[in-house]
């Protein structure tokens, strides 16, 4: 079975990782292929219903991940990290980065 071309797109762009912080200080992690539009997005209303309001949001972090079943995997992860946690990813640099990424990448969700 052939993939359409906007599901090819779709399946060979390299995703990415993004964390928002709303404007009462929660922090909304999710994954997407375009995070400029995705963030347009939540901020128009549309996507996740518990952004809508909460704007104006705030682009905390961004980690470009690879595939889309990569992205999903690691978005699981970060969901599951505390507040605190997520502060220290997004505060960390360079390799340290890395580091925890891969940490985060070693256990699959059960």
């Amino acid at each position: 079975m052939l993939l359409s071309e906007s599901n090819k797109t779709e399946h060979q762009a390299t995703w990415s990782l993004y964390i928002l912080e709303t404007r009462f200080g929660h922090w909304y992690t999710g994954i997407t292929t375009n995070v400029e539009r995705r963030i347009e997005q939540h901020q128009a209303g549309k996507g996740a219903k518990n952004l809508k309001g909460k704007g104006p949001l705030t682009l905390k972090y961004q980690y470009r991940v690879g595939t889309k079943s990569q992205a999903a995997k690691l978005e699981w992860h970060v969901k599951r990290l505390t507040k605190a946690q997520k502060i220290q990813l997004v505060e960390s640099s360079g390799e340290r980065v890395n580091d925890k990424i891969k940490s985060l990448m070693r256990f699959t969700p059960a």
